[in-house]
C-alpha cells in the first residue's frame, strides 16, 4: 500500500462523491457509475465516497446505501486501474459513534478502501481524549484520514491539541482541512509542524479558498527552528464539479510551488473559483442548498437527472438559482463543458 501514500502525500484532486437518485430518491445505479467515470476520466486520483457530498444520511442503516455506493464506487475504480494502470486512492467516509465507525471501517477495509475519512459529530465522549481514542479504534481497522468539518454543516470545533493527539497515531496518514476559517486552518497545519509528521498528507476541504490554500508555504517556529508545511492537495465537494479542470489547476499550483513563482492571475482566478463556490454551496443561505447545488451543476451538464438529495428538506434556496446562473455565465474557463459533452454518453452507457 505505500504506493498510495505516496501518491497521497504527492497531492491529488480526490472529488467529494455525489449521491444520483431517482425523482422517486432510489439510487440512479447508472448516473452513479457515470460520475465516477467522470472523475477517474478528468484525471482524478481516487474517490472519497460516503462523505458529506455524499449525504450522510446513507449511513443510517435503515437508509441502507452506504455499501451499495462504496461497492459501485470500488468497481467503477477496479476498471479505470485495469483500463489505466495507475493504483487510485480510495477513502470511505466513516460515521458514528465507536462502535458504528468500527463496523464502517470494516466495511470499507473489506471492499478495498484505503483510508477511513473519519467524521466526529456522532462521538459521545467529545473531550480530546474521546476523540482520539475514537480515531485509534478505528486506525486498528483502516488507516485514518482526519478531517475537520465545519460547525456550520455539521462538524465540530476541533481544537489544536486535538490535532497533535492525532499526528501521533501511526496509521493516520492524511488530513482534510474543512474548516472554512483560517484561524482553524492554521490551528491544524501548527499541529502538524510541531508534531515532526513529515508524512502526514495535507488536504485543503477549504472550497471557500482552495487555490490559495495549495499555493501558500505555511511556516512555524518550532523549539526555534521554521517548519513549513504544505496543502499538497484537495478532497473537495467543489471538486465533485469541473473536475477535469481541477485538475488542471492542481498540476498547475505544483508547478507555481516548484518554480516559486506567483503570478498576480492566481489571485484573480483564486477569487472566480471562490465567487462560484459561493454560488454552489449557497453560502448567503448559510450552506443549505450545498449538496444541491452541486447536484445543479452536474444536472446541467448532463450528468445528473435530480437535483433531489434524500432528505426532501435538503434542495437549492430561493435565489440560488439565479446565483448559479450568474457564476454559470461569468466563468466559463472553470467549466468542463467540452469534456463533458464528448465523453458523456459514453459514461452513462450501461
Amino acid at each position: 500500500m505505500s504506493d498510495v501514500f505516496e501518491a497521497l502525500q504527492n497531492g491529488l484532486v480526490i472529488p467529494a462523491h455525489p449521491l444520483a437518485l431517482t425523482a422517486t430518491r432510489q439510487l440512479d445505479e447508472r448516473r452513479q457509475r457515470g460520475l465516477s467515470r467522470y472523475y477517474l476520466a478528468s484525471g482524478a486520483g481516487g474517490l472519497a465516497v460516503g462523505v458529506h457530498t455524499t449525504q450522510f444520511e446513507i449511513h443510517d442503516p435503515q437508509v441502507g446505501l452506504l455499501e451499495p455506493v462504496l461497492m459501485l464506487a470500488a468497481e467503477e475504480m477496479d476498471r479505470a486501474e485495469q483500463t489505466g494502470g495507475k493504483r487510485l486512492v480510495r477513502v470511505a467516509g466513516i460515521c458514528g459513534d465507536t462502535p458504528q465507525a468500527t463496523r464502517e471501517a470494516s466495511t470499507a477495509r473489506d471492499l478495498r478502501y484505503d483510508l477511513g475519512l473519519v467524521s466526529l459529530a456522532a462521538v459521545e465522549d467529545k473531550s480530546v481524549a474521546g476523540l482520539l481514542a475514537h480515531c485509534r479504534a478505528v486506525a486498528e481497522i483502516l488507516p485514518v484520514f482526519g478531517f475537520y468539518l465545519q460547525p456550520s454543516v455539521g462538524g465540530i470545533e476541533l481544537p489544536v491539541e486535538f490535532w497533535r493527539g492525532f499526528c501521533e497515531i501511526e496509521n493516520a496518514k492524511a488530513i482534510k482541512v474543512a474548516a472554512f476559517d483560517r484561524y482553524r486552518t492554521l490551528d491544524v497545519l501548527r499541529a502538524v509542524a510541531e508534531s515532526g509528521r513529515s508524512d502526514m498528507a495535507l488536504y485543503t476541504g477549504n472550497d471557500d479558498n482552495i487555490l490559495l490554500d495549495l499555493l501558500t508555504p505555511y511556516e512555524f517556529d518550532v523549539a526555534g527552528e521554521r517548519k513549513q508545511v504544505r496543502f499538497v492537495g484537495g478532497l473537495l465537494g467543489q471538486w465533485a464539479v469541473w473536475t477535469h479542470r481541477a485538475v488542471e489547476l492542481l498540476q498547475q499550483c505544483h508547478d507555481a510551488v516548484n518554480a516559486r513563482s506567483l503570478e498576480p492571475q492566481w489571485l484573480k482566478l483564486a477569487a472566480e473559483l471562490t465567487d462560484a463556490n459561493g454560488a454552489i454551496f449557497d453560502v448567503h443561505n448559510r450552506f443549505h442548498g450545498c449538496i444541491s447545488g452541486i447536484h445543479e451543476v452536474l444536472r446541467r451538464h448532463g450528468l445528473m437527472e435530480q437535483t433531489c438529495c434524500l432528505s426532501a428538506e435538503e434542495c437549492l434556496s430561493p435565489g440560488q438559482m439565479e446565483q448559479l446562473d450568474r457564476i454559470w455565465a461569468a466563468y466559463p474557463h472553470l467549466r468542463d463543458d467540452a469534456f463533458v459533452d464528448q465523453h458523456r454518453d459514453e459514461w452513462l452507457r450501461g
